[in-house]
Formats: structure tokens, C-alpha cells, sequence
């Protein structure tokens, strides 16, 4: 076949069809983009590196006239590994392949399409290749890939055939590169290291234009700033490195780099600006297997719950009470011989009911939310410390002093809260964790939360008695003696707290706690409302100045939902303006519109509805033209919900319908807000401020939690001055 399968193929399968797609990442070769062409058109017309392609045959060649564009179709040769029983079920001893290479020696680009043409009826497989020039450094050279295969019938073998094709495609794509260098050697070995680019053949004096291209460079060490969120623009055109990959994310095979970038390329379209670093992203699809679906089922769930408790903010706004500060036996100290982040729990002298009974359970909580946080930004130091990719931490967990004190009923079922929250939102940020001096109460505690914690993390943990953690074997194997603290008689003297019992005096009552904790989570500025099937959810707010502008943030947790903007002159009966009102429980539902409202008599609509799909992060603004009162709605989005928008009839009937068997209900996380034309001016004039400051953080799209700046909103378009305008903003910054 053609280098594009050198580089290569096969990927990401969805969950019910036979269907494969392939992203790779940015490939770089640093040689210019002529040399790396004589080095390519090398490997034609059989390449004795790669067995499998037994040959290419030219069946069309042109050339302009003025030189500057090659284009060539072969037909390729291709010996596939395969069991001779299926070869002879399929009655072919080679497949046949397309090749469509055009080259652009003005633009500097190759562009190659290729297509099977053996069981074209029975199996699809497309290519498209490109070499391009790098755009930081005209003296490399870029390569790019996506292909899919698509397996719609062979002769009942499906899964046989494709398992086949991935094991052709996974065994030579690490020869891709090597191709190119290999044919690039062997022209220096001829004394060819430069090839003049093409130049017009009567005006040689015009330089070429060099194409435009999207891939991202690994900046040199004094370039790079200490997070790497500053190297990493959110565009969606943005695109990942092969070199970038190796370095700050480890070795992954073509499958997982394909999963990473699709991943990414969908979470870019959805919530624009607002998702985690690259290392996050691959630790979500680490913890599901690489499963895309799932990987980003759970990744929209984790943005959505970092949004709604300004989780990006926690290790700004978090402070941590004296009583932690004195009684929680638990902190950060130096890295194991792996250069992780070295997290220790004595847990067995922490005091947990006293805790539990004196803080409450979601200050405990809160508490080891942030020193995952915390977790996450020293993982990214040890990476650019130690220049490996340091993706997780080791947790030591000495249980001297564990009793029957500890299997206290809610200081385990705080204890179980604490593991589910935290495998849900942090997988795989634990590389190791070591349990030491384990007593004989142990399996106790064990048997009641094991079955809380995720297979592939129990695996990670390695569990000693006694003193069995000094022999072979022991703790010196994965931490540095002068790193091993000197209660574990190591030589490190280590800061974290004894602990001892929690004074009584401190204890609070449960209503006490109680108050305290509900405080706690229901103070954010974002709300949850249920969208049901002829219910609409509907916020109202009163404008009494013209030009003012309403913005607003909103994630469409669950199902499919239409968002439309009103505008009534008259107050809605029984009505109450919802923009800051106290937070109401999850499944709150408001309507608002008069039933016996006529749209376009009573009320118009001002901005044409969207529909937002599940999982996707919508943020905009609408420049009010009018005083009154604006409606926000969000509609349960379905054929009669869709084709009646605004008619009153219709919502009779589909409450109707509703009540009569529905599970037709969707969920939306929202936060809105009233600018002065005046503030919206300053307030976007600080958001490049604010953005620059917020790279630092793990999460892009903090903006979207601050209060500080009068709004919620990480995307804002100054040049919105009329509704009609307002529309493009919304959609664009989706």
C-alpha cells in the first residue's frame, strides 16, 4: 500500500458496528520538505523494509505545465498475513489498493487519498495522508493521517478480518518514520542533503508561499513556561505532536494516540476552552480502557461537577481549618524512586470520628479534593523536573494505631464517599499505594471498602504487616532511604501531623453540621434544573435599561434540549426573577408563559433557537434592544417539542403526554447574569487578563467559575450589538 500505511492505521471501533477510525498525531521529520520527497518517491515501486507491499504500478501520471504540480495514481500490491484458509474462502491471494498522491511543489505539500479496491462491496478502507511544512520552521516537515475501515460483510469472518487488519496496520506503523529516515541516510550516504525547492520558471525571484499548518512544536527548554497549559492553545484547530506526546505524555500505541486526539477533537466542539490538560484527557480514557464513549461520558460528568463547585478554584479559595491543620495526619513529602509525588497518611493515629464529629463529612471532603488538586499540579513540576511524563502520585499509608475506633459506622461511610468521589473525578492518579504495618483489624476495614474501589486500582496497592516492609522487597525498592521518613526509620524527618484525639469540647451537634454542609455545596452560582417533556424550564429577568447584557452559562448534563430567548412587555403571572435567587434542589422546574399567551401578540421571540446536544457546554450573550422582561427557556428537545417552540396549545399537549408515561426528562446546569453595558465593556477588557491568568491553572476555562470578574463566562464577543448578532456568539462559543 502507500507510506500512509507505514505511518499508520486502524483504530477506536464503535461499540456496535464494524466501523474503525484513525487520527494520528503530528509527525516531525527535521529535513525539508524537498529532501523528505526524494526520500519518499524512494520506496517506490516495492519497499523491501515493508514485505507486505509487494509493489506499486503507476497507472496515471501528470505534470502542469509550468512543473509545479505532480500528481500520480498507482495501483498497489498488497500481500496481506493471513491464514491460508481465509485466502482461500476469499478466493484472492493479494489486495488491490488505490493511490492518489498530488503534490504541490509551490505550496510545499503532498496530499495522498487511497482506497481498496479488492472487496470494495465488502469492506471500506479510506486514507488521506499529508506532508506539509512545519509552521515554526520552514526547514521541517510534517506528517499527518486519518483512515477508517469499515467491515460490512466477509463471508461471516468479520471480526477474524478485522482483527487481521489491526494487527497488519499496529505491526508496521512504528516503520513509518523509520521509512522516511532510513531513504534519508541513504541519500546522505550518496552525498545528497539538499534539494533546491521549485521556483517558477521565469520569476524565480518570488519566494514560495508557505502553506498554512496547525501542528504545535515542543518549545525549547528556555522557551517553556513552568505549566505546561501556557504551550497548549484551546483551539479546536489545535493539534498534538508526536514529539509532545513522547515527552510529556509517555509511549502510547497509534490506538491510543488516535483515542487521545478524537477525544480531544470532541471536547473542543462541546466545551470550548473549558476542558483539562492532555494529561487528564489520557487519564480518563486510561481508566476505561480506552473506550472513547465511555471516556467521554465520564470526562463531561467531571467538567460538568468542577463547574457547578468551582472545583478549578479550590486551591485558591480552599482554607483549611486549624483542627485539619492539627489533627489530620496526612501531607506531601519529597517523590518515590520514580519521581512521583510522594503523598503520607498515618492514618492508623488520625482520629476519624473526631473528625467527622467536629468538621463534618464534607469538609473532610472538600479536604481531599484539594490535595488531589494539589496532586495534579505537582505531577505537571515532577514532569519538567525529572523531563519524564509524570502522570500520577505514590501514597504511603502507615495503619499503626488502626483500631475499632476506626470502623466507626459514619467515619466509613465518609470514608466511602471520599473513594467514590474521587474515583470519578481523579482516575488513575494513583500510581502506588503502600500500606504499612497493617493490623489485625485490617481485613475488617478492607472487606468494607475494596468493593468500592476500582479493579485496576486495588491492583496498585501492596499491602505489608509488621515490619515486613524493612526486608526485600520492602518500601526501599520503590522510596529512597533518605527519602523514607524517620517514623518508618527512614532518614527523612517528616512534617506531617501525629495527630491524637480530637477534643470533645470541639464536636459539633448534627444540625450544626448539618447547616454548615448544606451551605458549603449549595454555594455556587450555578443552578440544576430539570427539563421534562412539555415542561420547559424558564428564568425570567427584568430589564430596565436598553443595551444591557444578558449572558449566559449553561451544560446540557442530560438528554437534548432547545434554548430560545423571549421578550414580554408584561409581567408573567405568578412570576419571580430567578437571576439570583438561592440555588434550588436538583430537579427544580420552572415555567413562566402564560398558557393562554399568544406568541408574537404577548411576546416575541429574540433569538433563534439553538438545540444543544447532551454533554456540550453552551455559552453567549444577547444585547437587550428593549426594557422589560426577557424569558430564558430551556425546552425538552423532540419533534412536537421542536416543531411548536412558542405555541401555547402545544404545551398543553405535551404536558398531556408527559404525564401520561414519560421518561422524556433532560437536565441542565445554568448560571445567568445581567451586565451594564458599561461593566460588559471593562468586564471584557479584563477577560484576556483573566485568561492569562487562569493557563496556570490545570482546568482551561476557569473564567467560567469567577464571580470576581461579574461574570461566569469564559467566552464574551464585544462586538455583539443586536440579537440577531447575539445568535452567532452563543453557537460560536459552544
Amino acid at each position: 500500500m502507500n507510506t500512509c500505511k507505514q505511518e499508520n492505521l486502524v483504530n477506536c471501533r464503535g461499540a456496535a458496528t464494524m466501523v474503525q477510525k484513525y487520527q494520528s498525531p503530528v509527525r516531525v521529520y527535521k529535513y525539508p520538505f524537498e529532501l523528505v520527497m526524494a526520500a519518499y518517491v524512494r520506496r517506490f515501486p516495492s519497499c523491501p523494509l515493508i514485505p507486505m507491499f509487494v509493489c506499486g504500478e503507476v497507472v496515471r501520471e501528470e505534470e502542469s505545465d509550468d512543473g509545479a504540480t505532480h500528481r500520480v495514481e498507482r495501483r498497489c500490491t498488497v500481500d496481506v498475513d493471513a491464514p491460508r484458509l481465509l485466502k482461500r474462502i476469499a478466493g484472492v491471494d493479494y489486495l488491490y489498493f488505490v493511490q492518489k498522491n498530488t503534490l504541490d511543489r509551490r505550496q510545499r505539500t503532498l496530499h495522498i487519498d487511497a482506497h481498496n479496491e479488492t472487496f470494495s462491496n465488502r469492506v471500506i478502507v479510506q486514507e488521506h495522508c499529508s506532508y506539509t511544512v512545519h509552521p515554526e520552521n520552514e526547514e521541517w516537515t510534517c506528517f499527518e493521517q486519518s483512515a477508517s475501515l469499515d467491515i460490512k460483510s466477509f463471508f461471516g469472518f468479520e471480526n477474524t478480518a478485522e482483527k487481521i487488519a489491526m494487527k497488519q496496520y499496529a505491526s508496521s506503523i512504528s516503520k513509518g518514520k523509520e521509512l522516511i529516515e532510513y531513504y534519508l541516510k541513504e541519500l546522505a550516504d550518496e552525498g545528497i542533503t539538499h534539494v533546491p525547492r521549485w521556483t517558477p520558471p521565469l520569476a524565480a525571484s518570488s519566494p514560495p508561499q508557505l502553506p498554512v499548518s496547525c501542528a504545535r512544536p515542543i518549545p525549547p527548554p528556555g522557551d517553556r513556561k513552568d505549566n505546561l497549559s501556557d504551550t497548549l492553545p484551546g483551539s479546536p484547530d489545535d493539534k498534538l505532536d508526536a514529539d509532545y506526546i513522547r515527552r510529556y505524555l509517555g509511549e502510547l500505541t497509534p490506538l491510543q494516540e488516535s483515542c487521545l486526539i478524537r477525544l480531544r477533537q470532541g471536547l473542543q466542539e462541546t466545551h470550548k476552552g473549558k476542558i483539562p490538560k492532555d494529561q487528564h484527557v489520557l487519564r480518563f480514557l486510561r481508566s476505561r480502557d480506552f473506550n472513547l464513549e465511555k471516556a467521554r461520558e465520564a470526562l463531561c460528568q467531571t467538567l460538568t461537577w468542577r463547574k457547578q463547585f468551582q472545583i478549578d478554584l479550590l486551591l485558591d479559595s480552599w482554607r483549611c481549618p486549624q483542627l485539619l491543620h492539627d489533627y489530620y495526619t496526612g501531607g506531601w513529602h519529597h517523590h518515590d524512586n520514580d519521581g512521583r509525588p510522594l503523598y503520607i497518611l498515618r492514618l492508623g493515629q488520625m482520629d476519624t470520628k473526631g473528625l467527622v464529629r467536629a468538621l463534618g463529612e464534607e469538609t473532610i471532603l472538600r479536604h481531599v479534593l484539594s490535595i488531589n488538586e494539589e496532586g495534579l499540579r505537582r505531577c505537571e513540576e515532577n514532569t519538567n523536573v525529572f523531563g519524564k511524563p509524570i502522570s500520577c502520585w505514590t501514597c504511603l499509608v502507615d495503619l499503626e494505631g488502626l483500631n475499632m475506633r476506626h470502623l466507626w459506622r459514619p467515619g466509613v461511610k465518609a470514608l466511602l464517599r471520599i473513594i467514590e468521589v474521587v474515583e470519578a473525578n481523579y482516575p488513575e492518579t494513583l500510581g502506588r499505594l503502600l500500606i504499612l504495618r497493617a493490623p489485625r483489624v485490617f481485613p475488617v476495614l478492607w472487606t468494607l471498602v475494596s468493593p468500592f474501589i476500582d479493579e485496576n486500582t486495588r491492583r496498585k496497592f501492596l499491602i505489608y504487616a509488621g515490619n515486613d516492609f524493612q526486608g526485600p522487597g520492602g518500601l526501599q525498592e520503590y522510596i529512597s532511604p533518605h527519602v523514607i521518613p524517620d517514623f518508618l526509620g527512614g532518614e527523612s524527618l517528616c512534617e506531617v501531623p501525629e495527630g491524637g484525639l480530637v477534643p470533645k469540647s470541639l464536636y459539633r451537634t448534627a444540625e450544626e453540621l448539618e447547616t454548615e454542609e448544606a451551605r458549603m455545596w449549595t454555594d455556587t452560582i450555578y443552578k440544576s434544573a430539570s427539563v421534562l417533556k412539555g415542561a420547559p424550564h424558564e428564568v425570567l429577568i427584568k430589564i430596565s435599561e436598553p443595551s444591557s447584557v444578558i449572558t449566559w452559562d449553561f451544560d446540557v448534563c442530560k438528554g437534548d434540549v432547545v434554548f430560545n430567548i423571549f421578550h414580554s412587555r408584561r409581567t408573567p403571572q405568578g412570576s419571580h426573577t430567578h437571576a439570583h435567587a438561592p440555588p434550588g434542589a436538583a430537579g427544580n422546574n420552572t415555567q413562566l408563559i402564560d398558557r393562554s399567551w399568544v406568541l408574537g401578540q404577548d411576546y416575541s421571540k429574540v433569538e433563534t433557537a439553538l438545540t444543544c446536544r447532551e454533554g456540550e457546554s453552551i455559552q453567549g450573550t444577547h444585547v437587550t434592544r428593549w426594557p422589560g422582561f426577557y424569558i430564558l427557556q430551556w425546552r425538552f428537545h423532540g419533534s412536537a417539542a421542536a416543531a411548536c417552540s412558542g405555541s401555547s396549545l402545544a404545551r398543553v399537549d405535551d404536558m398531556l403526554a408527559s404525564l401520561q408515561g414519560a421518561p422524556h426528562r433532560c437536565r441542565v446546569l445554568y448560571y445567568t447574569e445581567v451586565l451594564q453595558s458599561r461593566d460588559f465593556r471593562y468586564t471584557t477588557t479584563l477577560h484576556n487578563y483573566y485568561t492569562e491568568v487562569l493557563q496556570s491553572r490545570d482546568f482551561r476555562g476557569s473564567m467560567s467559575s469567577l464571580e470576581s470578574s461579574h461574570s461566569g463566562f469564559s467566552q464574551f464577543s464585544s462586538a455583539t450589538t443586536s440579537s440577531s448578532q447575539s445568535q452567532s456568539s452563543s453557537t460560536l462559543s459552544r
